[in-house]
């Protein structure tokens, strides 16, 4: 823990400490820093006690086909600046795209940015964009990292309009949970700027440079918790407003008017929902500047996370119902319908509207139609009236009206009720849900010890799995029988009592299933769980994929919710 906490913070020169209300005025152009295209990279606010290294040495000279290590070709330069420089490369091991940060040995900030790289790369948290390599050859010191072809830079987002009120939710609880987790680690970012957000296909938000960014520039803070969150109360505000919070412009946004301070987001712009422009004032304001709100300014990201959930949840918007075009009734001229257009010059014959059909054909259809439905339900009370005798005839022939008396055999026994017999053998099993969490530990559920278990992410201050967007489904185990059997109940051991659980089965055709409609027959209903769970089923289902499905966690350590699993039996029928 000691080397994380050294990482994010090993750079210094010893400039001097600014106050908080002078940050955007000392900001410099950081250059192009993009991952898909190349989109600049504005001022940086420097928060208090922040500082940067000032001898940069030169960037490596290097070119397009430059290979390292024999493994990453380098395509395109994205950023040279400070005597480092940033690529898109390919990785022609693994045959995909990666990022590279490159810079000389000897650069002041080399060791730093090693430092900085491997820490980050042990978080391990999916909510970062990974570093996948840090190294130190021929003279160069290099960080590889992923690259995101489907995400798109929070810069490019506001470019064309400020964020809907559930998307700035997504964006400030996402983030501000991810920078909580990285804190807890020791890790700071420092340059959380909207070039450093990436929303990804599916709605998430992922953020790059964890650590690495500040390290390349030297950037260093004696409150990094401090800067952190004001730099998200910056995104959000930004987020809502479409302007950047300070008198510089930057990232393509404005600034605000010189010479009045920071202003409200809805002083700023109509509309603005009223409780995330509060909680933007929270996070930027934390040098006591508007100490008239009633709240208290959020000084550290996990305060900004819990004032989040604390909010009321903002729906996502209904989507926009487009009314279909009017009908147009369209009437054919008689004698033209057809017929190519006359010559220019040739006198056109006056035309007649096509006539309705005379009223009385009209009122024939009508009887027509009124006998036809008269004798349907004539037809279908015959009909229900012998359904109804009949079985009335064989209730009196019953044992006294017993409603739970079973239909007797041809041969003259009872028809029994199938037992259940012993646990099913599970081929595999496979975690559930957009974001498969732990899945290298899916088969601790399914290898018949108590001792080991499945566990999801620890999510902050709400079992609904922290609000956050993608995980409307939940998550869960699939276990796979290998065929199709008949399952008449199981057994599940969960590593806390609370969870929210229901039991799902697919279709017997069912390969592979994966979204929550491909399993259709319930096992268990919805409810919140003890430890060990106990369930049967009065007729076998026909399966092969059972899911444990998880919609709710339990509480956990600190305020905080997680689920998890131990062990999965599925029982089959005896005989």
């Amino acid at each position: 823990m000691a080397e994380r906490s050294t990482a994010a913070v090993d750079v210094a020169d010893n400039s001097g400490d600014e106050p908080l209300a002078a940050q955007a005025a000392k900001a410099t152009a950081d250059g192009v820093e993009a991952q898909n295209g190349r989109a600049a990279d504005g001022p940086m606010p420097e928060s208090d006690g922040e500082r940067r290294a000032t001898a940069p040495t030169a960037a490596p000279e290097l070119h397009s086909g430059h290979k390292l290590a024999r493994r990453y070709r380098l395509e395109e330069c994205v950023t040279r600046l400070d005597g480092f420089s940033s690529w898109r490369a390919m990785d022609e091991k693994l045959r995909r795209a990666v990022g590279v940060h490159l810079l000389p040995a000897d650069h002041p900030r080399a060791r730093s940015v090693l430092a900085a790289a491997r820490s980050s790369a042990l978080l391990g948290d999916p909510r970062f964009v990974q570093v996948l390599d840090a190294v130190e050859e021929n003279d160069l010191v290099y960080v590889v990292h992923e690259w995101l072809p489907d995400a798109t830079e929070l810069t490019t987002i506001l470019a064309a309009g400020p964020l809907e009120p559930h998307e700035a939710y997504q964006l400030v609880s996402q983030v501000s949970q991810a920078m909580t987790a990285a804190h807890r680690e020791g890790l700071a970012h420092l340059r959380l700027t909207p070039s450093a957000i990436l929303r990804t296909s599916t709605g998430q938000y992922r953020i790059r440079g964890l650590a690495v960014n500040a390290a390349l520039r030297g950037i260093t803070s004696d409150t990094p918790q401090r800067a952190d969150t004001e730099a998200i109360g910056a995104l959000l505000y930004a987020s809502l407003t479409q302007r950047w919070p300070y008198e510089s412009d930057a990232y393509g946004l404005s600034g605000l008017p010189k010479g009045v301070g920071l202003l409200p987001p809805d002083q700023v712009r109509a509309g603005v929902h009223r409780g995330l422009g509060e909680l933007a004032m929270r996070a930027l304001a934390n040098d006591g500047a508007t100490a008239s709100r009633q709240e208290p300014a959020c000084t550290t990201p996990e305060e900004l996370a819990k004032a989040v959930a604390a909010m009321p949840r903002i729906r996502p918007p209904e989507p926009a119902f487009t009314a279909p075009p009017e009908y147009q009734h369209t009437t054919y001229q008689q004698g033209s319908y057809g017929r190519p257009a006359p010559r220019p010059g040739v006198p056109v014959t006056a035309t007649m509207p096509v006539q309705p059909p005379p009223a009385p054909l009209q009122s024939r259809t009508g009887r027509v139609l009124k006998w036809g439905v008269a004798a349907l339900l004539i037809a279908a009370l015959g009909l229900g009236s012998w359904q109804l005798a009949d079985a009335l005839l064989d209730h009196a022939n019953g044992d006294s009206g017993n409603s739970t008396s079973q239909t007797p055999k041809p041969g003259g026994e009872a028809q029994k009720k199938p037992e259940v017999g012993g646990a099913i053998k599970i081929k595999d099993a496979s975690v559930f849900g957009l974001d498969a969490m732990n899945a290298a530990k899916a088969g601790n559920t399914v290898d018949g010890k108590s001792d080991t278990s499945w566990t999801t992410k620890t999510f902050l201050t709400d079992p609904d799995f922290g609000r956050l967007e993608g995980y409307d489904d939940g998550t869960g185990i699939v276990v796979d029988l290998g065929s199709v059997q008949e399952v008449m109940g199981l057994d599940v051991e969960l590593t806390a009592a609370g969870q929210k659980i229901q039991v799902r089965a697919a279709a017997p055709e069912a390969s592979s299933p994966h979204s929550l409609s491909e399993f259709p027959q319930e096992l268990v209903k919805l409810g919140t769980k003890e430890k060990k769970l106990h369930a049967t089923v009065d007729n076998p289902i026909r399966t092969r994929y059972v899911l444990v499905h998880i919609t709710s966690l339990a509480p956990a350590e600190g305020g905080n919710y997680r689920g998890g699993i131990k062990e999965i039996k599925v029982l089959g029928k005896a005989g």
